[in-house]
């Protein structure tokens, strides 16, 4: 395909456009007919829209902000990505915590000067990796470090779980208990939307105990512009923002990873587009009061399920994106979801977050009787999960748990590794040829596919 803009939007009908034969698949740059790919594009929005709007409600983000600049960044994503990487860029569950904290303490404003600088900085590593590749990303940042990371930020989310959980117990418990059972109950397109279908009974349990107040959308208009908001800037928020640029990397490059195990095809070479638009759609989505952005594991399910990774697909889920997030009545029924609700799907999803950094430990055999991996996870993990904090202002603590986390499990892994080489005392582990690279959107791709698969042989 083409890179020129005119050919980004020139699809190659693949087949009769109706049927896909066994075993193949429809690339990139190929298209099925417009109304099947209509309908795919609204598979991905119905992917995406759980993740996406969960965020902005556990931030006090104005959800039809949030999917504005969702949208939006899923056209730059296409724009800059050459139309060459599928991908739907919906909201990042890593910026939850820093966005809560700065939130409650400077104020929203703040938060999205943290959301801009993150953005920035992973396009400066996007640039980077562009012109450098991602090797020297694989040696910053090995297994043990990265799913360190990626568990320490679930992990140090659950005291805002609880908060919530404690304003509509008997809510929670019901949402929490229609996530798990709808996991298991269901194949396809509904087991994989667990968490929206458990946010929908949760609502209709919160609405019997008379917990909603439907007033907001009465006064909501039908059509009109989201509320955007102005950043502020203050350099203190920067150790609590600054660690989530290490799971945007992850997250990108497992993305681009797991489409080309998917398609069959070598894209190793956008990795660094990918990341640099990730990082551009962060900046733009901080500086309109949005919450940043990064790939989503639920796109790439709808992917594998349906064999279709056509570009065109995302281009018509961002114009679904964009004419919801236009419409202020349906943002303000997203809003009216309460506590209760909101702490059953947070109690799943951050301990889901938690646990997606342990199934990186897994999936690449992380050695965890060689003390330098033992050490690098519980000292970083405990960090985190206890909250500590380093007061470098007596009445702002700069670095918090998930910075200082970070900082952890990176000095201490390449630390005493240094240390125990020059000793002789390091423990060498050889890298299982079979474990995928280790991010979490690998492991959803790779667990989709497994489901996929069995239901095709069922």
């Amino acid at each position: 395909m083409s890179n020129s803009p005119s050919g980004m939007l020139t699809w190659k009908l693949h087949g009769d456009g109706t049927h896909i034969p066994p075993g193949e698949v429809v690339a990139a740059g190929e298209r099925l007919s417009w109304p099947r790919t209509i309908g795919i594009g609204a598979q991905h929005v119905v992917a995406m829209f759980g993740a996406t709007f969960l965020v902005p409600l556990l931030t006090g983000f104005p959800p039809s902000t949030t999917l504005f600049f969702s949208a939006v960044g899923t056209l730059l994503f296409f724009l800059i990505t050459a139309g060459r990487l599928p991908s739907y860029l919906g909201s990042s569950f890593a910026l939850i915590a820093p966005i809560t904290a700065v939130s409650q303490t400077l104020g929203a404003g703040h938060a999205l000067g943290g959301v801009i600088a993150t953005g920035a900085t992973l396009a400066v590593v996007g640039l980077v990796v562009h012109f450098a590749g991602v090797r020297w990303i694989d040696a910053l940042m090995p297994p043990v470090v990265t799913g360190a990371i990626v568990a320490l930020i679930g992990l140090n989310l659950a005291p805002a779980a609880w908060n919530n959980v404690k304003e509509g117990p008997v809510t929670a418990l019901v949402t929490i208990i229609a996530i798990c059972l709808v996991t298991v109950l269901f194949k396809g397109i509904i087991g994989r939307l667990s968490i929206l279908v458990g946010v929908l009974i949760g609502y209709v349990a919160a609405v019997i105990q008379d917990e909603v107040d439907f007033s907001a959308i009465d006064k909501a208009a039908w059509i009109g512009l989201p509320e955007f908001h102005t950043p502020a800037f203050d350099p203190s928020v920067l150790g609590l923002f600054l660690p989530v640029v290490f799971v945007l990397v992850a997250e990108n490059v497992g993305h681009v990873k797991s489409v080309s195990a998917m398609t069959g095809e070598n894209l190793d070479g956008l990795t660094g587009r990918a990341l640099i638009a990730d990082g551009v759609s962060t900046m733009l989505a901080g500086a309109g009061g949005g919450s940043g952005t990064t790939t989503y594991a639920e796109n790439i399910g709808v992917m594998a399920a349906t064999r279709v990774y056509s570009t065109a697909a995302y281009l018509v889920a961002a114009a679904f994106g964009l004419a919801l997030s236009m419409m202020p009545k349906f943002g303000a029924a997203i809003a009216t979801i309460p506590p209760g609700v909101l702490g059953g799907a947070g109690t799943v999803l951050y301990g889901m977050i938690g646990m997606l950094g342990v199934r990186i430990w897994v999936q690449n055999r992380v050695d965890f009787s060689n003390p330098v991996n033992l050490n690098t996870a519980a000292v970083s993990l405990v960090v985190a999960i206890a909250g500590f904090s380093w007061p470098v202002k007596s009445d702002n603590p700069t670095f918090g748990g998930i910075a200082l986390g970070t900082a952890a499990a990176i000095v201490i892994y390449h630390v005493m590794k240094a240390i125990s080489k020059v000793r002789g005392t390091y423990l060498e582990q050889a890298s299982p040829a079979s474990a995928p690279a280790g991010s979490e959107l690998e492991g959803e791709a790779y667990s989709t596919r497994h489901r996929a698969g069995t239901a095709e042989a069922e």
